[in-house]
């Protein structure tokens, strides 16, 4: 039987277990990516460790989300960025630089390499044919120092794309297509590989957004071939000798296998407050927006500005609408300038913004009080764009446009002629924003600000465990709910105490109060516990404050991994009912937890005060086992070393 490219790309690389989906396996980990949210905390793990150097093939940092500069904690983290680079060997992209996935799938991305970054939105590279793979810091430190990533198989789910996109419908409604079908649920334990005669319609931006979006269904990743259309992608970043050949053979087989006609596709949109929430444009239209932004990882290549500028010829924006692009890597920014596209996005109004993520990690740009926000971002989470009871919409850049001038949510169809874009054969390629790793940096100092705190150390977990559930929360929780982001609190990412004093601060503002007067405690959810970024603050900062155990109906992948990372048992409800049984506040005692773990228990039984029990599930491996007896995986990886 032949094998799907994701399969190949696995098979290459394995290094521990059988391709059989759900079973444990480990991969070699060719590059890596961390982004200066989640990388002050990766590279003070990647330091914990001890080694002199960076062993992967490739390695960079970027610096694209905390680009505001309020106070001095922002500036500090960047230095110590740049300086952690300079002394373990690896890639460094400054400050306004661009956003990591861009910038990567640009300069960095190669069919059949495997790349694990500590940001959700990593599958972006398997636009360019690579398997890419959003996890913890903890995780993109560990395969820094060589060590393989641990997963389980995931299914290969195929998607079948037939057919070509018609005037004004883009790549972005081609995923959120797959959104309305199948929910942010729908991709969990699955990588999406998309093949057929409509793949090679779809330039290699087109696939990176939509294996962007691939994260919002939940997906492990998503994997396009590798074929003359990547060849061509490459060429023209000159880069051509990093291609090869990547395509699925003929016998290949899928898990599941969904078919898409692209010429039947329309304008698509999500509405608030979900990325699944997806609905036709035209069933929306005529709602009054005040904020249109195009932008983010998922649509600000050059063919997004480009189209953008296009429509907007001889056009102004409307006078109610603030409309805002940010480019996402300084080449972007010039080769659109060089085509002329800045010079009409100004004319008519636009608001050019530096290259990075801003608004789609709340980094300003939020909205107006009760107004509609067309984004062609990733997600709308409530909230998360820094405006309570934010109403958000998702779209392409070509809904996003046409809405800015009319003013209201508009089909861009109604627009009349379609704007066409053709891609360089060969971009301005300048690479003076990214600082090449030096050959020997052992003499390199780091610099480190005072918001830049030592890890924490947790202790190993007790025989029992006994813990107050603190918090109930219901399904879809986000790690937004978890660890917010936005201008006030990321600058703390490298701050574990001052950080702790944010979990749940959406929910509950009293939770850290709650959780040190607790001592232990326990959190219960819902469906999907953890959707969304991969922030592995989300687990860290709740260690700190004591929580000890998660049981939820079902967990989100990385998140899940971040909760073994940092020595939180995740737990599932066996009999999903019992969820209403627990109740917020109530002691629970979980006798022989430790034993049960590492004797390799598939459950245990949780006592209530009530004297009532119920069974919860431990959905975990060998070695996660192992990780979560130690107390976590820096603990474990530290007393394998010690004992060598």
């Amino acid at each position: 039987m032949g094998l799907t490219v994701t399969e190949k790309i696995i098979a290459n690389h394995l290094v521990q277990g059988e391709m059989a989906p759900g079973k444990p396996i480990a991969i070699r980990i060719d590059q890596t990516l961390t982004q200066d949210a989640t990388g002050t905390m990766a590279y003070l793990e990647f330091e914990s460790i001890g080694i002199p150097r960076v062993r992967t093939e490739l390695s960079v940092s970027y610096v694209d989300h905390n680009l505001l500069q309020s106070d001095f904690r922002n500036a500090d983290d960047h230095r110590f960025l740049q300086s952690i680079a300079e002394k373990y060997g690896l890639y460094f992209s400054r400050p306004g630089n661009g956003i990591c996935h861009q910038v990567h799938l640009e300069r960095f991305a190669a069919p059949g390499k495997t790349l694990l970054g500590s940001d959700s939105h990593t599958p972006t590279a398997g636009g360019a044919g690579a398997l890419a793979i959003g996890a913890g810091g903890l995780d993109v430190a560990m395969a820094m120092a060589g060590q393989p990533f641990h997963l389980n198989m995931p299914e290969v789910v195929g998607i079948y794309l037939t057919g070509e996109l018609q005037a004004w419908v883009s790549a972005k409604d081609v995923i959120l297509e797959l959104l309305r079908q199948l929910s942010v649920k729908g991709g969990v334990g699955k990588v999406m590989e998309y093949f057929g005669p409509g793949v090679e319609t779809l330039s290699v931006t087109d696939r990176g957004a939509i294996a962007n979006l691939g994260t919002e269904l939940g997906a492990t990743s998503t994997v396009f071939p590798s074929d003359q259309v990547t060849k061509a992608f490459l060429k023209a970043q000159k880069r051509e000798d990093n291609w090869v050949e990547l395509v699925a053979d003929e016998d290949a087989r899928y898990s599941q296998v969904i078919e898409i006609d692209l010429t039947s596709l329309e304008p698509m949109i999500a509405c608030p407050s979900s990325p699944d929430k997806v609905v036709r444009v035209r069933d929306v239209a005529g709602k009054p927006v005040s904020q249109v932004i195009i932008g983010s990882c998922a649509n600000s290549s050059y063919r997004d500005i480009c189209v953008a500028s296009q429509a907007l010829q001889d056009r102004s924006i409307d006078r109610n609408v603030s409309f805002e692009i940010n480019p996402g890597s300084r080449q972007v920014l010039e080769n659109a300038d060089v085509a002329g596209a800045l010079k009409n996005l100004i004319h008519a109004g636009a608001r050019i913004h530096q290259c990075g993520c801003l608004g789609c990690i709340g980094m300003g740009q939020a909205p107006a009080t009760d107004t509609i926000s067309l984004r062609t971002f990733t997600r709308n989470f409530p909230g998360r764009s820094g405006t309570k009871n934010d109403q958000v919409y998702l779209c392409s850049p070509e809904t996003a446009v046409a809405s800015a001038i009319k003013g209201v949510i508009t089909d861009p169809r109604d627009l009349g002629a379609a704007p066409e874009v053709s891609l360089p054969e060969e971009y301005i390629v300048n690479d003076n924003g990214i600082i090449p790793p030096v050959e020997d940096g052992s003499s390199v100092e780091i610099i480190r600000g005072p918001n830049i705190k030592p890890l924490p150390d947790f202790e190993p977990l007790p025989e029992d465990l006994h813990g107050k559930v603190v918090l109930k929360v219901e399904d879809n929780i986000t790690t937004d709910h978890i660890m917010p982001a936005g201008s006030k609190i990321l600058p703390l990412r490298s701050n574990i105490p001052a950080i702790s004093e944010y979990v749940f601060s959406a929910i509950d503002p009293d939770f850290s109060i709650k959780a040190r007067e607790a001592g232990n405690v326990i959190i219960v959810g819902g469906e999907n516990y953890g959707q969304g970024s991969s922030r592995e603050h989300a687990a860290l900062a709740p260690r700190y404050l004591g929580v000890r155990a998660k049981i939820v109906k079902s967990f989100a992948r990385i998140h899940k991994a971040n909760l073994i990372n940092f020595g939180i048992v995740p737990m599932t409800f066996e009999d999903p009912e019992d969820y209403h049984k627990v109740q917020q506040d109530e002691e629970l005692v979980i006798p022989g937890l430790r034993q049960a773990l590492l004797s390799g228990a598939d459950s245990v039984t949780v006592k209530r005060p009530s004297g009532d029990t119920f069974v919860v599930r431990l959905d975990l491996s060998e070695r996660d086992r192992f990780i979560l007896g130690a107390g976590g995986l820096l603990n474990w990886v530290k007393a394998q070393l010690s004992a060598e």
